[in-house]
């Protein structure tokens, strides 16, 4: 399976896989709007052997099969008020 993927240019590390090239009629427009403009930046094999770096390549996979499109949101950031910081006497 290929998927063609696209940097969001107003939401840093987001990014939207698509199933064909430039086909953005699956991707709701609401959600369209929230990205704003993207760029192509890469085309590639989706292969069960794939590593990809911030996402499960089976989900991305799945849902390319079934919705057409994934997104990939940057992961995120711990609560600092959550970790120990090594300040407990």
């Amino acid at each position: 399976m290929h998927a063609y993927v696209y940097k969001s240019q107003r939401k840093a590390d987001t990014f939207v896989y698509l199933a064909a090239r430039d086909d953005f009629a699956c991707v709701p427009p609401a959600l369209l709007a929230h990205l704003g403009a993207l760029r192509f930046v890469l085309d590639v094999a989706l292969t069960p052997e794939r590593k990809l770096a911030q996402a499960d390549p089976a989900v991305v996979r799945t849902n390319l099969a079934s919705r057409g499109f994934y997104v990939q949101m940057p992961a995120t950031a711990l609560d600092p008020m959550t970790e120990d910081w090594g300040t407990d006497g």
